[in-house]
């Protein structure tokens, strides 16, 4: 699964790889970033909740998740088993301060990182710790392919045999890319929802016109679409510009944004010398055209004593968006946990829309 996800991504998954130019379109002067902004007395926590909706009860979870792409993933992300004592660190930094989601998919290390967190999963209570996983979407094998609406529960049902556990907070479906119609897929959510192997139901990388449709389609089993997760940062506003992001705040569907420091490019740690991994395809444009971008964030981290990644996480949170960011290691977990308890200002907002990206969608993936 690992390798199918990096090559589709190499190939124009992602909407700066294979056929698409990796030329930074840049946001619309004229478009008011500053109205998707929340009001200004909302300041999160680690203690303050999203809330999911759900057929049969909400899910409560942290303002932020802990990405889990990474863990067991060599395709993508150059894994080594050495790093899982890194990881189990940062993961008792990342609950010590509040934040206790994990978000993963089938797809993330062909299943290892659903092993992984069976591995960080053990001696917690089931209520100590919420879990997101995706459905492998890609129609490369006769489940997906000739049974769409049974896909989503057998496949789930094997996730949950990886992670020890009888249920998942939230189950998303990973791409609209899926052989059956939405109609199809909701009937195979709304089992997953039925037999208790989910508590909610949500999607990845839908478009707004896609997304309506599966919430009309979950609604007749009852079920709300909890979340939309679709790449939102910095470098790629197109869920804020296009809409997407204010529809999902006008119908009750929680935005969760991946790739939301841009695979560590809004971190410091990458520069025009120094560029990230060719495999890190999200938002992957030339270092140097990113570095106006970089110098902003800095000089409003070094003034804020914070991080770049905390302000860069601040931004999406100051604009209604649930960031999910990955982790290999403690000193990960303390900068990102760094985000909350403070708020950009709308002016240090507006330093940033200003040399902040657009970014495209795709057909093959990135639709939302």
């Amino acid at each position: 699964m690992q390798h199918v996800l990096q090559t589709g991504l190499s190939a124009g998954m992602s909407a700066v790889s294979g056929l698409h130019s990796n030329k930074p379109p840049k946001v619309d002067p004229s478009f008011d970033g500053l109205k998707a902004v929340l009001p200004d007395s909302f300041v999160p926590t680690a203690e303050t909740k999203v809330t999911l909706r759900g057929k049969n009860g909400n899910v409560e979870a942290p303002y932020m998740s802990i990405g889990a792409w990474s863990w067991g993933d060599e395709a993508t992300w150059h894994w080594s088993p050495e790093e899982l004592p890194h990881v189990k660190e940062g993961w008792q930094v990342f609950r010590n301060a509040g934040i206790n989601w994990i978000e993963n998919a089938q797809a993330y290390g062909s299943g290892e990182s659903e092993r992984i967190c069976k591995q960080l999963f053990q001696g917690l209570n089931r209520d100590e710790f919420v879990i997101q996983t995706k459905w492998y979407v890609v129609p490369d094998n006769t489940t997906n392919l000739f049974h769409p609406s049974r896909a989503p529960a057998k496949m789930l049902k094997e996730s949950l045999e990886r992670m020890g556990l009888d249920y998942v907070d939230i189950y998303l479906v990973h791409g609209h890319i899926h052989p059956g119609s939405i109609a199809q897929t909701a009937k195979g959510l709304a089992e997953c929802v039925d037999s208790g192997m989910t508590k909610t139901a949500g999607v990845a990388n839908y478009s707004e016109k896609d997304m309506i449709e599966m919430a009309d389609e979950l609604e007749k089993y009852g079920i709300p679409l909890a979340t939309n997760q679709c790449e939102f940062s910095i470098l790629r506003r197109h869920p804020e510009v296009h809409g997407l992001l204010q529809a999902c705040k006008d119908r009750g569907i929680v935005f969760q944004s991946y790739s939301s420091l841009a695979q560590g490019r809004l971190t410091g740690k990458y520069n025009s010398h120094n560029e990230p991994p060719k495999t890190y395809r999200f938002s992957s444009y030339p270092m140097k055209d990113i570095e106006p971008t970089l110098a902003v964030l800095d000089e409003i981290a070094k003034k804020r004593s914070k991080s770049i990644a905390a302000v860069a996480l601040n931004y999406n949170i100051s604009k209604g968006v649930v960031p999910v960011v990955g982790m290999r290691s403690a000193a990960q977990a303390r900068q990102n946990a760094q985000a909350f308890g403070w708020r950009l200002t709308r002016e240090e907002i507006k330093q940033i829309d200003e040399v902040s990206f657009e970014g495209k969608s795709t057909v093959l993936w990135q639709q939302g």
